[in-house]
């Protein structure tokens, strides 16, 4: 459950891109669950679709939680549900690999956690400044941590978009987590890497950190502007917003105090 303080404004939206014949990528907005994720299926065809679709159909079942820590462990257990299923039907129709990326969002009472699986993305634009939550699970961000490639100079490698994890590629999911306080105004994006592929962070910020932008305008928006610059692969951006909740006033005007009579 959220905090009856706060509330929470999402929207998504997805294409397929400029070279893609198909999406493989999925999305979920669940804001009564507190739950919000993005997942880019791999594989090829309709195996990548297959993948990301099933990790999301995971997903979507769970249900307000009593703990920050329930609706965790509740998510786990999805995405070791599906990692299963995944390595299953990989299996039986003889495919080495169908898997997918992963980023949920969840938020419980002031906290919020951060779960992911790939280099799909998790940023948080707050007080004017955007923050990448995730860490990509790739053979370049390794390499960028050991100080052996610049962020600049990632951008050209020919492997920058091999991945090291991914639901549905080792027996177990391997996933990541970070958590956090959550409050007003806050703004998460989730992403897959057909966003950060062609936008900056700096231009996702501009993008969504005005408060005056609503968030299915801020995500389409962010859509828009990849298409703009080739769309090379698939792209879906998810916008959650953080509000303070409005106290509720009471209408009295028509109240007539007990005992009285009105001269109407």
């Amino acid at each position: 459950m959220t905090d009856r303080a706060l509330t929470f404004e999402a929207a998504g939206s997805t294409d397929t891109g400029r070279v893609r014949r198909f999406n493989e990528d999925a999305f979920l907005i669940r804001t009564a669950s507190g739950l919000w994720a993005v997942s880019d299926g791999m594989g090829g065809h309709e195996a990548g679709r297959l993948a990301s679709s099933l990790v999301v159909e995971s997903l979507e079942s769970i249900q307000p939680q009593e703990t920050p820590e329930l609706l965790l462990t509740d998510s786990g257990r999805r995405l070791s549900l599906a990692n299963m299923r995944l390595k299953r039907i990989a299996q039986d129709r003889g495919y080495d690999i169908i898997g997918a990326t992963v980023v949920v969002l969840l938020a419980h009472g002031r906290e919020y956690s951060c779960v992911w699986s790939g280099d799909s993305r998790i940023y948080r634009v707050r007080g004017g400044a955007i923050e990448q939550l995730t860490r990509d699970h790739s053979e370049a961000e390794e390499l960028v941590a050991r100080g052996i490639l610049t962020r600049e100079e990632v951008k050209f490698w020919p492997r920058r978009n091999v991945i090291t994890r991914a639901i549905g590629v080792a027996d177990t999911a391997e996933v990541e987590v970070v958590s956090g306080e959550l409050r007003p105004e806050d703004v998460y994006v989730l992403c897959s890497d057909g966003l950060t592929g062609h936008v900056e962070d700096e231009e996702i910020r501009a993008v969504v950190g005005d408060p005056d932008v609503d968030v299915q305008t801020a995500s389409d928006r962010l859509i828009a502007l990849t298409l703009e610059r080739g769309a090379k692969d698939n792209v879906t951006a998810v916008v959650v917003r953080v509000r303070r909740r409005e106290p509720t006033v009471l209408d009295t005007s028509r109240e007539i105090p007990s005992g009285w009579a009105s001269s109407s």
